[in-house]
């Protein structure tokens, strides 16, 4: 909204310092700053707010040190988060924008999913919560609202050189929008490109580092290009956002490790996108340029900013836990922003920590079937899972685990952005 103020401000009346709010780093940087403000001095609001009202989180007997001290922490912190994500966003960036409205939608649709989870465990006093159908539900229900709107909506395109003429279709799915668009070129060479609407993701390490999903539909047939690629294509998107999600949500059981984990990788995401929106960088990088992509650095600078905010809470020991309410809206968050951003093939890499952390639990069960049924009884692989627990009964500190946690994830982070050379 200030940007609208400021922007009219400027043109009629040419009141002076009012254009720096045409930059992006500069709103980006505001968004970071004011998301820190909220969650720090409005968070400690709400903390004593939720203590006050008894607002606790129930904690199951799982025989991990300190457990015990954890029980009647506020819980339900992920309204921290969300408003300190909000609030920035909206203050700041261009709402017009599909990217943010659609990031918007992403943060509200699985913010209030977890908020009933959180709402049946401590009003109701339902340990088990909402049903896991209706969180899938609610999972699949953002994922069709992502993939339709990126397969269907006309301001979601890429550039396409056009330099030495119009490329060749890649696909019948491919639509070119508008062609002749003239941009000059980091070594200052005057290109020619067009605007096409086309669904394809990066592929890491790979030269040709495209994949189109009407490639892949084009397995089944040519003749059925149009018609299965929307459908591969959201069912890909729904994969994604219930599997970041539940990621993130199995990776909260220590004091800030999905927290700060979330930083990290928003950062590692916020550089894309503003990488990814600039004609210049993409064009050095030699990829993906995404027109009015780089407006995404300020909901994710208030992501970030959010995430750091409450981790000064939710660090050892914590204050308050974010609950479902937050630890869902964050993995939605940033399945969603992998996906808008072109990234999606990323994901293992980006989010290592959540990859592992599933993965644990996966296998855990698995084996645990398995040698029941062959054996008799069933064993474990881990004596815990998800992963984290297994440390905590090897006899580390959470905190310990925690950072190592987050070194491992800026590794992750690091090698991601590595990929951008690598091709």
């Amino acid at each position: 909204m200030l940007y609208y103020l400021f922007t009219y401000l400027r043109s009629h009346f040419d009141i002076p310092g009012t254009g720096v709010f045409y930059f992006i780093s500069f709103r980006a940087a505001l968004a970071v700053i004011l998301s820190l403000f909220i969650s720090l001095v409005y968070g400690k609001r709400l903390i004593n707010y939720l203590h006050k009202k008894q607002i606790g989180e129930t904690v199951r007997d799982l025989g991990l040190e300190g457990e015990k001290q954890k029980k009647g922490t506020p819980t339900m912190g992920g309204l921290i988060i969300i408003s300190a994500i909000l609030i920035p966003t909206l203050l700041f960036a261009r709402i017009e924008n599909v990217y943010i409205l659609l990031m918007i939608v992403s943060t509200i649709w699985l913010g209030l999913v977890g908020f009933l989870d959180d709402y049946i465990k401590v009003f109701k006093k339902n340990k088990e919560g909402l049903a896991g159908r209706f969180k899938i539900m609610g999972q699949v229900g953002l994922g069709i609202i992502v993939g339709l709107t990126m397969y269907y909506n006309q301001h979601v395109y890429i550039l396409r050189d056009t330099t030495n003429g119009m490329p060749a279709k890649r696909s019948e799915a491919d639509q070119v929008i508008k062609q002749g668009i003239v941009r000059v070129d980091e070594k200052g060479k005057t290109r020619r490109y067009a605007l096409v609407k086309s669904l394809v993701t990066t592929v890491p390490f790979a030269k040709n580092h495209e994949l189109s999903y009407s490639k892949v539909a084009e397995i089944f047939g040519e003749k059925s290009v149009k018609f299965l690629t929307p459908i591969i294509y959201i069912l890909f998107v729904i994969f994604i956002i219930t599997a970041v999600s539940n990621g993130a949500n199995i990776t909260d059981g220590l004091d800030g490790l999905a927290t700060g984990t979330s930083a990290i990788i928003g950062i590692c995401l916020a550089l894309f996108a503003y990488l990814s929106g600039h004609f210049n960088f993409a064009s050095y990088l030699n990829i993906m340029p995404i027109p009015n992509l780089d407006e995404l650095s300020i909901f994710i600078g208030a992501f970030v900013g959010a995430c750091i905010g409450f981790l000064w809470y939710n660090s050892f020991p914590a204050q308050v836990f974010m609950g479902d309410t937050g630890s869902l809206a964050l993995g939605g968050i940033i399945a969603s922003l992998a996906i808008i951003i072109r990234k999606e093939l990323l994901i293992p890499i980006i989010c290592g920590v959540f990859l592992i952390e599933n993965l644990s639990v996966m296998i855990q069960v698995a084996y645990f079937k398995f040698t029941k049924r062959k054996y008799g009884e069933g064993r474990r692989i881990f004596l815990m899972s998800p992963l984290h627990h297994h440390y905590q009964k090897l006899g580390y500190h959470e905190s310990k685990i925690a950072i190592r946690f987050w070194i491992i994830g800026i590794i992750m982070a690091v090698l991601s952005v590595v990929t951008l050379k690598l091709q």
